[in-house]
């Protein structure tokens, strides 16, 4: 009789609080403050997707960039956003992105990404506060614009 060894494959993943002061966040603006120097490319060249991971308190614990795209897209895997969530044990998250471009305004493919999103928080008990998008001289909150489904 052959007996079959098998390993499974874990899934390590590391969380910088090194570069991110401990704050709590009440608003967007707030988030604006933190996402803003963490951002992985100059904004206005490259876009890229990151997550910011908070406590019950709504305290930052980490970040996390999801991924890094090129002029006018970037992949941002739900299952990569709350399979560190989830690894982090992080209570709630918020998203963001920027647009190389300037525009301000969430694209219909932005619309659908943060509602799936929201969709998969909800399941999971880990909701989603806000999905800001940055341009290099302001940023827009789905929350504050009342889109945040």
């Amino acid at each position: 009789m052959k007996v079959f060894k098998s390993e499974v494959q874990e899934i390590k993943v590391s969380y910088q609080t090194s570069g991110i002061r401990k704050v709590k966040i009440t608003s967007s603006s707030d988030a604006e403050q933190v996402f803003r120097p963490l951002f992985p490319v100059d904004i206005e060249h490259r876009e890229a997707f990151t997550i910011l991971l908070l406590n019950r308190a709504n305290n930052t614990i980490g970040h996390f960039t999801v991924s890094t795209g090129g002029i006018s897209s970037t992949v941002a895997d739900i299952r990569i956003i709350f399979q560190v969530a989830l690894k982090c044990n992080a209570t709630s998250l918020l998203i963001c992105h920027n647009h190389p471009s300037g525009n301000l305004y969430p694209s219909e493919v932005d619309k659908k990404l943060t509602t799936q999103i929201i969709k998969a928080g909800i399941l999971l008990e880990i909701p989603v506060l806000d999905h800001l998008i940055l341009t290099p001289d302001s940023y827009f909150s789905f929350a504050d614009d009342g889109i945040l489904v």
